[in-house]
Parts: C-alpha cells; sequence; structure tokens
C-alpha cells in the first residue's frame, strides 16, 4: 500500500505540473486536473480503510476484528468473523442427531465521521440463514475517562461476551457458562458511559432495557433477552464493569446487572404485577505468561418473584468455570507465529432449588496457522445430578479479519 501511494502522489503531482498542450494551463483544466487528483486520493483512502492491513488488537473492551474502526483515521471500516463446526453426540446419552452447523458468519461495518464520533455495528448471519443486528454502537469519545456509547449494545457483563470473536477463546463452544448462566450474545438498547479512571483500570457504566422475566426458564435468564427487537421498555436495568491490568499478562474484572424484569408481563395471584428483580454478580481473571494461560470466572444469578414464572424457574444460581491452556508452539519451532494449544475447562453450575445442576468437563486443542484463522478439535462430557445430556465430540473452524 505504501509503495502504490508514493507511486501515485508523484503521479498525480506531475500530473498537476504538466501544462496544457501548447499553451499555458486554464483554469478550468486545472480543476479537472484538481478533480482527478481528490477522486484518486479518496480511492486510496477507501481502499486502506477496507483493505486487510490494520493492527488487530482490542479497543475499549471489545475483540480485534470489532476494533478495526477505531484504528481509522477517518471513514469506512470493514471486519468480521466467522465460525462453523460439526458436532457427533455420544450414542449412550440420549439424543444421538449429530449435526453439522455454519454457527455464525458475521460482518462489522463501522464509519468513523471524526477523532469523536464513531458508528460501530456488528450484524450476523446465524445457522447459516437467520440475521441478526448484533450490535449497532455509536459512540462519542469526549476524554480518556469519560465517554459516551449508545444504540443497542453488548451487555458488558463477563468475559465471552464482548471478547466472542472464536479467535479468542477454546473449544467449538463457547463456555457453558457464559452462554446459559450469563447468556451469549447478550445485547440490548441503552446508553452510557466508558472510558479509564487510572492507567490500566477500564470501567463501563450503562442503563439498558430490562430482560423479560416471564422468558425466564429453569436454566435462568438466556430467554428473557430481548436483542433490541421491538422490546418491552417499562422495566430498565444498570450494568456496569471494571477492568484492571495491574502487571503484563494479569486482568482481574468484575461486573453487575441490576434491574426489574417484570415488564408488566408477571402478576401475583392478586392480579399486581411483579418486579422480578434480578441481579447478577460475576468476577473473573485471565493470565498469560511465556505459554502459559489461566482463565477464571465465577457468577451469582438471583431472581426475586421466581415462583409467579413457573417452568422451575430457580430463585438462585451460582456458577464457575476454571481454565487452563499451554501454546506449545514455542518449544517445537522457535520464532513461529503458529499457534498450538491443548487446553481443559472444568464447569460447575448450581441451579439452587430444582435439581438440575450440572458438571461440565471440556477438553481440546487449538491450532492457529496464522493468527487470524483457528482450528479446534474438543470433547465436552456433562454430568447432570438429574437426567442425562450426550456428550459431544466436535470438530470447527472459525477466523477473523
Amino acid at each position: 500500500m505504501f509503495n502504490r501511494l508514493k507511486a501515485t502522489t508523484l503521479a498525480l503531482l506531475c500530473l498537476l505540473a504538466l501544462p496544457a498542450a501548447g499553451s499555458a494551463a486554464t483554469m478550468e483544466e486545472l480543476e479537472r486536473r484538481l478533480d482527478i487528483v481528490t477522486e484518486e486520493l479518496q480511492a486510496l483512502k477507501n481502499e486502506s480503510a477496507v483493505s486487510g492491513e490494520s493492527e488487530y488488537s482490542s479497543s475499549f473492551g471489545l475483540g480485534p476484528a470489532a476494533s478495526k474502526v477505531y484504528k481509522l483515521h477517518q471513514g469506512l471500516s470493514i471486519g468480521g468473523y466467522g465460525e462453523g463446526h460439526f458436532s457427533n453426540l455420544v450414542s449412550d446419552k440420549g439424543d444421538t442427531s449429530d449435526t453439522a452447523d455454519m454457527l455464525r458468519a458475521i460482518l462489522y461495518v463501522g464509519y468513523k465521521f471524526s477523532d469523536r464520533i464513531i458508528l460501530n455495528t456488528e450484524f450476523e448471519i446465524e445457522h447459516a440463514n437467520e440475521i441478526y443486528a448484533e450490535m449497532v454502537a455509536l459512540d462519542f469519545l469526549l476524554h480518556e475517562k469519560f465517554n459516551l456509547r449508545t444504540g443497542l449494545l453488548l451487555t458488558p457483563v463477563g468475559i465471552t461476551n464482548e471478547l466472542h470473536e472464536p479467535t479468542l477463546y477454546h473449544g467449538n463452544k463457547r463456555p457453558y457458562v457464559e452462554s446459559e448462566v450469563i447468556p451469549s450474545t447478550w445485547r440490548e438498547m441503552g446508553v452510557g458511559a466508558f472510558g479509564k479512571l487510572a492507567e490500566n483500570l477500564e470501567y463501563k457504566l450503562y442503563v439498558m432495557n430490562g430482560l423479560r422475566g416471564d422468558k425466564f426458564t429453569s436454566k435462568g435468564l438466556r430467554g428473557g433477552r430481548q436483542k433490541g427487537s421491538s422490546a418491552k421498555a417499562d422495566d430498565w436495568a444498570l450494568v456496569g464493569s471494571l477492568s484492571y491490568e495491574p502487571v503484563l499478562g494479569l486482568n482481574l474484572g468484575g461486573s453487575f446487572y441490576v434491574g426489574d424484569s417484570g415488564q408488566k408481563q408477571v402478576v401475583d395471584a392478586s392480579g399486581d404485577k411483579a418486579d422480578v428483580f434480578t441481579q447478577v454478580y460475576e468476577l473473573h481473571s485471565q493470565y498469560k505468561v511465556a505459554g502459559l494461560e489461566l482463565k477464571a470466572l465465577g457468577t451469582m444469578v438471583k431472581i426475586d418473584d421466581n415462583e409467579l414464572i413457573g417452568a422451575n424457574v430457580p430463585e438462585e444460581i451460582t456458577a464457575w468455570y476454571g481454565e487452563v491452556a499451554y501454546d506449545l508452539m514455542p518449544l517445537l519451532a522457535r520464532g513461529t507465529t503458529q499457534y498450538l494449544a491443548p487446553f481443559f475447562r472444568y464447569e460447575n453450575v448450581d441451579y439452587q432449588g430444582n435439581n438440575e445442576d450440572l458438571d461440565v468437563y471440556n477438553v481440546g486443542i487449538s491450532y492457529k496457522p496464522i493468527p487470524n484463522v483457528v482450528l479446534k478439535a474438543d470433547y465436552r462430557n456433562f454430568d447432570k445430578k438429574v437426567g442425562t445430556k450426550a456428550d459431544e465430540l466436535n470438530l470447527g473452524f472459525g477466523y477473523i479479519f
């Protein structure tokens, strides 16, 4: 890109300098040449905006592909990610239907209007035929410590809900705790502030439309997501998160979600509207040093008026997981950019009061021939205290751009 820009600039300068044939350049001729210069420079600008020449790193807690627009000087940004997998279900535990699924194909379209106003959108094709808007965030960058964001926002709870690109987590499927207990992908309409309180200490504080408590199930909150689709907005929630990096490679964080979820849809025996006050609290840590990767997360969910909803909705859910992985490639080939990491993850979910407690054991391997592409293989074992759930052998791929 740099060489082409240099050659183009020289050619355009020559174009401006050339006199009109046989006479001094007229004003009209100079204006015509200036229009050509303007069009060519704009074409170069647009090409650089949508090309692959980007720094892939996280901004404001979002994934690398979702952060591309923040790296631009101005204009249009295109990015995305995708993932697909094949799941073989173990035949001795009930369901034996294997599946092959193009799970997600995502397009990020961003536009940097100026240094202070940025639009960042995420559009998803799910299971090859379902289309959703996952994020439509309009940012107003005012100060390092205080910025504003509004639109359809990712709920900043947990690790994976914002950092959900497939190159960022192990296994073909997101951690069970962060897909079922903390819903994924969880997004709602809202407005709020974000920024840095101090060096390496970032925060987010949003007001978002509440969940729909009448859609909660025995597994918890996931069915209550409204996703910005003609959402009931009689009840709202306050959501906040903190992320701290005391040393390179170590991230400590926590988040909360508190608000009513009744939305005038849940009533008690006397016909009065129930609040269905809902609370989510979460703490997590991540540590990377040399090839070693450690991750842990714990969460607690509380649901008031759960007995009015039915479907065996629990009053409280506690869950946690721990994960360890190790990149073997530096041991096999010094200086390589490839990545090969076996991993193990253990998850525990306690649905207090409804006997659906669950342990999940996940072991597998992730291989990245280049940082933007990952191939995955893993086995998930489900150990339920009541009932059965088939184990899974998963093979898949993912990419970002």
